[in-house]
């Protein structure tokens, strides 16, 4: 009886949860969905819009320039990711193969940089981007995304990189591998779910920035999708219609990409949990 008295307020207490973290999403669904006359006469937030209707997407789309957004986004996030995992891969199989001084003072320094906040680094972010050419460059955003998220994904895959059995990578290195040819052929097959999991965290951290966005853009043409929801807030502060429809939209990537590869982020998260 306890343990079936457990496992209901258990399930009951996560359906609440997943209940309550719902509510927004369902209230900005219908809203997406209505006419502004619908939601002003109705006030209903919770209710089904009595007709669906399409077009608060395409005046996001298209006249909110969310296409556009979309196009700078996708490239940030896809080279900003591309690039992250491939350095810090580089510099995670250095670390926990090799041994060379400073070894253990670099590990640190790529710790200690994931314990800086960024708000302390806005001033000299953006100066150091104007002295170089960067500001209003996605180039900039890019640079800057993977300057800053090198140091977690080496601490993280590093760790992974260290429980892999060091007969593996001397039997290779007995039979005449190189240290490139290690790391392609050997060490990255067999970190792959925690490259997978890093992907999808490095994605959404990224695709979701707001904050370097900001700071290092300002022609219109070149923001990204979270700078153009307040775009949207600007000329559309009282259409909550275009306005839900607009953060949908932003939202539709990253929720398909964590769908599609659920299962290697949980792969990923477990690889290790398990001996024997």
């Amino acid at each position: 009886m306890r343990k079936t008295l457990k496992a209901t307020l258990f399930y009951v207490l996560c359906t609440l949860i997943v209940v309550l973290w719902m509510v927004p999403f369902v209230v900005a669904f219908f809203t997406a969905f209505k006419t502004m006359d619908e939601i002003f006469m109705l006030r209903n937030f919770w209710s089904p819009p009595k007709t669906w209707t399409f077009e608060n997407f395409k005046v996001a789309w298209i006249e909110g320039r969310m296409g556009r957004y979309f196009i700078n986004t996708t490239i940030v996030t896809a080279v900003s990711v591309a690039g992250t995992l491939f350095l810090s891969s580089l510099s995670a199989y250095a670390l926990a193969w090799y041994e060379f001084k400073l070894r253990t003072v670099i590990l640190m320094i790529f710790v200690s940089g994931m314990l800086i906040p960024f708000q302390m680094l806005l001033i000299p972010v953006y100066r150091f981007s104007v002295v170089t050419g960067l500001y209003d460059t996605l180039t900039g955003v890019i640079l800057f995304h993977i300057a800053f998220q090198l140091g977690f994904c080496t601490f993280f895959l590093r760790n992974f990189m260290a429980t892999i059995p060091s007969s593996l990578f001397d039997a290779a290195r007995i039979d005449g591998a190189g240290a490139f040819k290690i790391y392609s052929k050997i060490i990255m097959p067999l970190v792959k779910p925690a490259v997978a999991a890093l992907s999808i965290l490095e994605f959404t951290w990224i695709w979701n920035d707001y904050l370097w966005s900001l700071i290092l853009l300002q022609s219109d043409a070149k923001k990204t999708v979270t700078i153009g929801l307040t775009t949207l807030q600007g000329q559309w502060i009282s259409s909550w219609n275009i306005i839900a429809a607009g953060a949908l939209l932003a939202a539709t990537v990253p929720v398909i990409v964590f769908l599609v590869f659920q299962r290697y982020f949980i792969q990923g998260l477990t690889l290790g949990s398990i001996k024997g």
